[in-house]
């Protein structure tokens, strides 16, 4: 598996949530070549070392999200449970209580792929930065330059169709 391409994998199963970057357990497990069932009760009987800020458990809501988004095929995928989520720490902490080798080496890509993420969080936070400085400098000529800009900053804005049908207006 080239570094790079397994990077590029991991870092499509990192989430946020609650404002944290995160994985879910299923994706770790199968990263380890483990059941999701048996890296949860690895993490159970070790809990001392993985508080609310290392892991922990999606709500209701948050798991319906996920799946409405297609990232949790169903609660039911889960074996019925809500997925517990890990964050760098707390993958960190799992290669303490996953001892494998292929578990080091998972573990090493995993870091990788978080150290990535943070990095192009900073780039684009620097570049956002400058072109805000240009414009200030620049005459309203670079106008439309900036706006331009600007719009490649925002986040996409989603359409949403209304399903169903509406009553006929009389004229």
């Amino acid at each position: 598996m080239a570094d790079l391409e397994s990077i590029g994998r991991i870092e499509s199963k990192i989430f946020q949530i609650r404002g944290k970057k995160v994985m879910l357990d299923k994706d770790l497990a199968l990263l380890y070549g483990v059941k999701p069932i048996a890296l949860r009760q690895q993490v159970k009987r070790n809990r001392e070392r993985f508080p609310a800020d290392f892991m922990f458990q999606l709500t209701e809501g948050e798991a319906k999200n996920m799946v409405s988004h297609f990232v949790i095929p169903s609660k039911q995928s889960m074996g019925g449970f809500l997925p517990y989520v890990f964050t760098e720490q707390g993958v960190a902490m799992l290669s303490s209580v996953l001892r494998s080798r292929r578990a080091v080496s998972v573990n090493i890509h995993i870091m990788r792929a978080f150290v990535n993420l943070r990095r192009m969080a900073l780039t684009y936070a620097g570049l956002k930065r400058k072109i805000d400085e240009m414009e200030e400098k620049y005459d309203t000529q670079f106008k439309a330059v900036f706006d331009a800009f600007r719009k490649l900053f925002e986040p996409p804005k989603k359409e949403r169709k209304i399903i169903g049908f509406s009553p006929a207006v009389d004229p």
